[in-house]
């Protein structure tokens, strides 16, 4: 009995959007270098919503708790503010990949990296220590994670070729460049 070699590639589905699609299942470290500083502005706004509503409501309501009590409190309310900060930073970075929301920087900062990438003839998406079919696997599980992240953050950490576009762009425009670059090279 033989057997099938397993199926590592799933065309993803491309979502209708207004702006176009950089990268359906961005890596971490995309998300987190490609972010604008108005993300960080509202993760941090978002971060200190917490702890300073709970401030707000013991200035107007005190609790009473006693000592000791409401500074636990809001050290809880600081932690969880944090987290639920980093969580909406990343998903107004992670929107923008997927086209969701104005992303012209972002377009363009994704074509330079990935042309530069091309003339340096370094793999688009990084090295992976993984089978061609456990990268698939991942990219499956991480796949538009962004649009669930208030019910289960879910983060890209693993390099893989299936990202939702074409790719021929990135070689497209790298050749021109170069051919640009020869030619004038030649002429001077």
């Amino acid at each position: 009995m033989a057997t099938t070699p397993q199926q590592t590639y799933i065309p993803s589905k491309v979502v209708k959007s207004e702006y176009p699609l950089i990268d359906n299942d961005p890596h971490f470290k995309r998300v987190v270098g490609y972010a604008r500083t108005s993300d960080y502005i509202h993760g941090t706004v978002a971060a200190a919503a917490g702890p300073g509503l709970l401030l707000a409501m013991e200035k107007f309501a005190p609790s009473h708790v006693g000592r000791g009590g409401f500074a636990r409190a809001m050290r809880l309310a600081g932690v969880i503010g944090v987290f639920g900060g980093f969580l909406y930073f990343y998903q107004r970075s992670c929107l923008r990949f997927y086209g969701m929301s104005e992303n012209a920087r972002e377009v363009e900062m994704d074509m330079r990296e990935m042309v530069d990438k091309v003339k340096a003839g370094e793999p688009l998406y990084g090295e992976s220590r993984l089978s061609p079919h456990m990268q698939g696997v991942a990219a499956r599980q991480s796949r538009y994670s962004a649009l669930f992240t208030a019910v289960l953050p879910w983060f890209n950490f693993v390099n893989h070729n299936q990202h939702g576009v074409d790719t021929a762009k990135y070689y497209q425009r790298a050749e021109q460049e170069l051919e640009a670059e020869r030619l004038g090279k030649s002429s001077s």
